[in-house]
């Protein structure tokens, strides 16, 4: 099965902008979707940004304008370009590919925004 490692997460004031991993240690076409969720603390997973494998984009409403999501398939990553980050951006971010098969999580990297 393929598995996916997320790196990239850090400590950054309010304002700056962080760029997000997630290596695949095999190929990124075996998932229909891949996407970005976060968790912060005492809250939900929630959606930040996907992409398929045509390269169709969808974000978060609180997101949009801010986030960019994209690949590289000759790499296998799947990257999230954060830019304008906020304290309510702080959270643990997850990586995460799906199929009709099956679904695999990243163990998850901590971004945490201070003002």
């Amino acid at each position: 099965q393929v598995q996916l490692v997320e790196s990239g997460g850090d400590l950054v004031q309010a304002g700056g902008s962080l760029r997000l991993s997630c290596a695949a240690s095999g190929s990124i076409f075996s998932f229909e979707v891949m996407g970005w969720y976060r968790q912060a603390p005492g809250k939900q997973r929630d959606l930040v940004a996907t992409i398929t494998s045509g390269g169709r984009r969808n974000y978060a409403d609180s997101v949009k304008g801010r986030f960019t999501i994209f690949r590289d398939n000759a790499k296998n990553t799947v990257y999230l370009q954060m830019n304008m980050l906020t304290p309510e951006d702080t959270a643990v971010y997850y990586c995460n590919g799906h199929s009709t098969y099956h679904t695999v999580w990243g163990q998850g990297t901590q971004v945490t925004v201070s003002s």
